[in-house]
């Protein structure tokens, strides 16, 4: 009996040992982060997503692995939406597409609410409309850390110049997934079809599509100035870009590592508006070396076309209205 209990102790032992060892390898395997765009290589998501998982993986080194995945690998922003909910993926990097998941994010599509990046700024770290935000997205299966930059975005086309709203009468113009922005070119007398980003290429070089609007960066990592002919500055809205993480991920992440990866999520939101404005200023040359062709046009004229928009997203959208007075204030 005595030779019996030895035997056992040294069995219960090893297993004692074995598991932890296992439980210490698991401690020590870092954990691993996939963070996916739709944005090309070099485009501003590009960069500033690989500086973010650059930062990350320094401060966090041997804790947590943060992956990059470009040009929609992960999914298309739809696909990533739905993902991000069912932990397909851990993060990905929205913009317009996040009106679809919370009605007061259609406030970033009116059109000139934004006048320039101080006043974006401003409005990212005003609280007030952080908690309007932020706050309810977590109930909806994600987290959103900070405020990106997408940018201003501009129309180019293939028709004619576009100077005044009249001139997108009948034009085939694609528009990324969202409620607003459709709403918006309607009412400028455009034909809008939201398109996936890595299908637009084709659509443009083919004549499915006419139109595209963008940011410079996303136009020029995107090649749209080799299949389009005009590039018209209507700096019709500024979008930002939200680093989102699923809830359901994030609430299994030890608190220092959420404090990290929130600290420099707001961090990186200096950085990625630092290089929109760079970029603007390098690419609006660039762009237009080859057949496309630049030119200004009358925002007067686009801002009086807006008006609707407003009052339709005021009556639409609880609080909506407050939302855009607070934005309005912080110019």
């Amino acid at each position: 009996m005595r030779k019996i209990g030895v035997i056992i102790a040294v069995m219960l032992g090893i297993v004692v040992g074995s598991t932890g060892g296992e439980q210490a390898w698991a401690q020590q395997k870092p954990i691993e982060i996939r963070f996916g765009h739709v944005g090309f290589p070099n485009s501003l998501f590009d960069i500033v997503v690989n500086e973010y998982a650059k930062r990350v993986n320094t401060a966090l080194k041997g804790r947590v692995e943060m992956k990059v995945f470009h040009s929609s690998q992960l999914g298309t922003d739809e696909v990533m939406v739905k993902g991000i909910k069912v932990g397909a993926l851990e993060m990905f990097l929205p913009s317009t597409i996040m009106s679809t998941v919370e009605t007061k994010y259609g406030v970033f599509e009116m059109p000139y609410i934004i006048v320039n990046r101080a006043h974006m700024k401003r409005v990212a770290e005003d609280g007030r409309v952080k908690a309007a935000l932020f706050e309810p997205v977590p109930a909806k299966g994600m987290r959103l850390l900070a405020y990106w930059e997408n940018g201003f975005r501009h129309v180019t086309n293939n028709v004619r110049p576009i100077v005044t709203p009249e001139d997108l009468k009948g034009i085939k113009l694609r528009i990324p997934g969202g409620v607003w922005r459709g709403k918006m070119f309607r009412a400028y007398g455009a034909n809008p079809s939201p398109m996936p980003f890595a299908e637009v290429y084709s659509a443009l070089q083919a004549g499915v599509m006419d139109a595209q609007e963008n940011p410079f960066p996303q136009i020029a990592s995107a090649k749209f100035h080799e299949v389009q002919k005009y590039l018209s500055l209507t700096g019709h809205v500024y979008t930002p870009a939200y680093p989102a993480i699923s809830e359901a991920f994030w609430e299994k992440l030890p608190k220092d590592v959420q404090q990290s990866l929130e600290k420099t999520a707001v961090e990186i939101g200096n950085f990625a508006r630092s290089e929109g404005e760079r970029l603007d200023k390098e690419l609006a040359t660039k762009l237009t070396t080859g057949q496309m062709k630049m030119n200004e046009v009358d925002k007067d004229a686009f801002i009086r076309a807006s008006a609707p928009i407003y009052h339709e997203f005021d009556v639409e959208v609880k609080g909506g209205g407050d939302l855009v007075k607070l934005i309005q204030s912080l110019r």
